[in-house]
């Protein structure tokens, strides 16, 4: 019994490597990966061997490029080519590779529009364009992207409104969108998201209160981390900030913050960060504060706080790496 076991076993695994071998890569995702490796330039295509990406014969996948297999084809699934200093507008070939699930282009040169047929990329998961010299607005077809949980626009140039299209992505769980040219209102439809943990809109020029923001009952139920610095908000803090149990760091500094800080905000939970220095808070700070179990640090210069209100802890300024969101 044993060996009939282990025979068909390695029928099995001969099976799957007959079909590996002679399946064809889709001649949709060749096109694609081609077009894209003709505008990528040399930087990219020393590596890109072969006229399949997905390797062909004695030759690998091309350097980034990840395949899988769908019934009597490879199709490209994953497309990560990054600091290797593309220049160049965004390769808009590669809205047509209709099944990858990660797109990562971080850290190049790429400037322009991220063209609006980026929302044909249904299965994404991840979008990852930080550290270019991307422009103009923030596609809302990225709205389209309902399986997106990460989405990396930070350091680029974009401009105009976050889209509100952003809060019908149900799977998000990490928005970065710091240091664009954003304007107007953070839109408070982003608090619906059930599983965003993290939302840094830092260094940019976005208006409005916090009260606006978290103005929808249940809003932002599991998010952890809340970056809203470097700024223009203006108006006070909302005791209503509470109400979002899971936060763990608030950075609220370089803003047009002004008023008391409210007690119940000594009551989140978990609060170990809390940044509120260069704004135009007054009054006292709650005792509560410093008490806390977990707040290590908390930053109050440049304001106008009472005598006797005193920071916790060293400032530091929080930045996270990449390994802290590995998918």
């Amino acid at each position: 019994m044993a060996s009939s076991r282990c025979e068909l076993l390695v029928i099995c695994v001969l099976s799957l490597f007959f079909v590996l071998a002679h399946s064809k890569t889709l001649k949709r995702d060749v096109k694609a990966l081609n077009e894209i490796k003709a505008s990528l330039g040399w930087r990219v295509v020393y590596s890109w061997v072969g006229d399949d990406p997905c390797g062909d014969g004695g030759l690998p996948p091309w350097s980034g490029v990840t395949c899988s297999t769908q019934g009597d084809y490879r199709v490209v699934t994953e497309l990560e080519v990054y600091a290797v200093s593309i220049v160049g507008p965004f390769p808009i070939a590669v809205t047509n590779l209709l099944d990858l699930t990660r797109l990562d282009l971080h850290n190049n040169k790429l400037t322009g529009p991220i063209p609006p047929l980026i929302g044909r990329l249904k299965r994404l998961k991840v979008l990852n364009l930080r550290w270019n010299k991307l422009q103009d607005v923030i596609p809302p077809e990225i709205g389209e992207l309902k399986r997106l949980t990460h989405l990396y626009l930070s350091f680029n140039s974009f401009k105009g409104e976050i889209p509100k299209e952003l809060a019908a992505l149900p799977e998000l769980r990490y928005l970065y969108l710091q240091e664009n040219r954003l304007i107007g209102r953070i839109p408070a439809e982003l608090g619906t998201l059930q599983n965003l943990r993290h939302l840094d809109v830092g260094n940019n020029h976005l208006v409005g209160t916090i009260r606006e923001l978290i103005r929808f009952d249940g809003s932002f139920p599991s998010l952890r981390n809340l970056y809203l610095n470097n700024n223009y908000l203006s108006g006070g803090m909302p005791a209503q900030l509470s109400n979002l149990t899971s936060l763990e760091i608030v950075y609220l500094s370089y803003n047009k913050l002004i008023g008391n800080i409210p007690f119940a905000i000594a009551h989140i939970p978990k609060l170990t960060f809390l940044y509120l220095d260069h704004n135009q808070f007054s009054g006292r700070i709650p005792d509560a504060f410093y008490k806390h179990p977990f707040l290590k640090e908390m930053y109050i210069e440049g304001n106008m706080f009472k005598q006797g209100a005193n920071p916790i802890g060293t400032h530091i300024v929080l930045e996270v790496s990449d390994s802290d969101f590995v998918v």
